[in-house]
């Protein structure tokens, strides 16, 4: 059976195992700063090829930057974050 290669609309809400709710696939394809979230293959390949979909629209960079080799995890982001709040100087 072929699956489908256009996502699902607004008919669709899957559970986001980073969120904890419900979530659109347009949330998932863009939630990385405009890229999509590193893991959208893993929750939407059950619902349509999905990286068939975004080898097409994605490019060669945007394609590594998410999948190849991804950001940092967001505790590692908040704790560089939080580090660098405590070294500037307090403004009066």
């Amino acid at each position: 059976m072929n699956k489908r290669t256009s996502p699902p609309g607004k008919e669709l809400l899957i559970r986001c195992p980073r969120l904890g709710h419900e979530i659109y696939f347009s949330y998932c394809r863009q939630e990385n700063m405009g890229l999509p979230c590193f893991k959208i293959l893993d929750c939407w390949f059950h619902y349509f090829a999905v990286e068939e979909y975004l080898r097409k629209e994605l490019s060669k960079e945007e394609w590594e930057q998410t999948f190849v080799r991804p950001g940092k995890p967001k505790m590692v982001t908040l704790a560089e974050a939080i580090e660098t709040a405590r070294k500037k100087p307090a403004s009066s």
